[in-house]
């Protein structure tokens, strides 16, 4: 056997701190492998172990195509699920790097069997410890479901996700469309988060376990902050994209945006105080089904991991096309229970627009924000003032301000744009020791 050298290794050694990685479990190999040695592969094609990134505790484990195609057996996913046992006993994150052939046909229905018992740990794990995957070469069949089954995913340019291959999809070959690559990945089905190149992916992930606690129950504190909580958000009314203005509100300007090429919503992790908090922003355009499942499970992760969620909405209504009202209203329902079952204390800014249901799915007062402020100048109602003026002519364009429903107490206050890191800083301050009575 050779260590600390293989593909498998020395991408580990990219992503953990220097000289951090511990390795569990080298020696084991497949049944086969004590009656034929020439079956025998390293760790049985899987590098498992833990570390640390930036000083915290990651359990980590790296398919290694060096050895059978990092093919998964038996043994191969054995160790696997003993890294997600080890994880939770231990509270610490999950980093999963994939590259593998398959499933190893000769070793038939034991490698199902291991599969299965993979699949149950993982989703055990799920809501308990973060879990990041990120593909490098293949990711095929049942793996690319444990790579759907985390929180969050990479992948490098070039790498191949499929449940299907491509050229096994009717009607269907990578030339046409590559249903595997990182780029459909991303921008049509939404499961891959970030792709790039290996250095690129390996600084992401640093960036975004920087963000996270261990586990669910990790009180974890702020980390430093140099950015003054009364720093105004100037010229936040101006911001060229909603990505640009979330940095206005963020710590030093430091965002981390999941899932970018996917849906018309922005979403992703900032801090404010030095604590993380998940950010949810529309771009003012009609909502679709893509960007509800978008933020839905950016609020369902910060909501299991105790991460305080943010919302700047400005929308108009929904996106109508026949492909968006196949899933516009399951999209719907999901992103309504994510808000109303949350219980991190939640704020909303109305930025611009808050136009009928739209407006309700995100983040309103209606269905359970804690606090909902809105810039002056910004509209809500149930259309657009001008087109329901058109409808009924008795219509007062009073009611689509923002005072009228502050009266009603849909708004909490009505704030200059340059007051919303400020603002949005003391509310969740205030929401800090915020309790869920069920």
């Amino acid at each position: 056997m050779s260590y600390n050298d293989t593909t498998a290794h020395k991408r580990i050694a990219k992503i953990l701190d220097e000289g951090s990685f511990v390795e569990i479990g080298a020696y084991v190999t497949a049944r086969d492998a004590a009656a034929d040695p020439s079956e025998e592969a390293y760790g049985d094609g899987v590098v498992t172990g833990y570390g640390t990134i930036g000083g915290c505790l990651m359990f980590v484990y790296a398919q290694n195509p060096d050895y059978i195609g990092g093919s998964m057996g038996e043994m191969h996913a054995q160790k696997i699920a003993k890294v997600y046992d080890m994880a939770m006993d231990m509270g610490a994150p999950v980093l999963a790097l994939l590259d593998c052939a398959g499933v190893r046909l000769s070793e038939g229905a034991d490698s199902l069997h291991a599969f299965g018992t993979l699949f149950r740990n993982q989703s055990k794990a799920s809501g308990a410890v973060p879990q990041i995957a990120v593909v490098y070469g293949n990711c095929g069949g049942g793996l690319a479901v444990s790579a759907a089954m985390s929180d969050f995913v990479f992948m490098e340019d070039g790498a191949k996700l499929y449940v299907n291959s491509p050229n096994a999809v009717k009607g269907n070959f990578e030339g046409k469309c590559d249903t595997a690559a990182a780029k459909f990945q991303s921008e049509e089905t939404g499961l891959c988060d970030m792709h790039g190149s290996e250095a690129e992916i390996a600084a992401a992930v640093k960036s975004l376990v920087a963000m996270l606690p261990e586990n669910y129950i990790d009180d974890y504190s702020a980390v430093e902050n140099s950015d003054s909580l009364n720093r105004e958000a100037a010229g936040i009314d101006k911001a060229a994209s909603k990505a640009e203005m979330i940095k206005l509100i963020a710590d030093n300007g430091e965002f981390f945006e999941v899932k970018k090429d996917y849906g018309n919503v922005t979403a992703g992790l900032i801090r404010i105080g030095g604590n993380t908090v998940g950010v949810i922003a529309n771009d003012g355009a009609k909502l679709g089904s893509r960007g509800c499942r978008k933020a839905e499970k950016l609020i369902n992760f910060c909501d299991s991991f105790g991460i305080p969620v943010l919302t700047l909405t400005d929308v108009d209504g929904f996106a109508g096309c026949i492909g968006n009202e196949k899933t516009l209203a399951r999209g719907l329902a999901e992103l309504v229970d994510a808000y109303s079952y949350a219980s991190v204390p939640v704020v909303t800014v109305i930025t611009g627009h808050a136009y009928g249901t739209a407006g309700v799915a995100m983040g309103s007062k209606s269905i359970g924000v804690d606090i909902v402020y809105a810039w002056k100048g910004a509209k809500m109602g149930l259309m657009d003032e001008d087109i329901q003026a058109d409808i009924d002519k008795s219509f007062d364009k009073a009611k689509n301000t923002v005072l009228y429903n502050a009266k009603r107490g849909y708004v909490d206050d009505i704030i200059e744009p340059s007051e919303t890191r400020q603002r949005v800083a003391a509310a969740l301050e205030m929401l800090y020791t915020k309790s869920f009575d069920a």
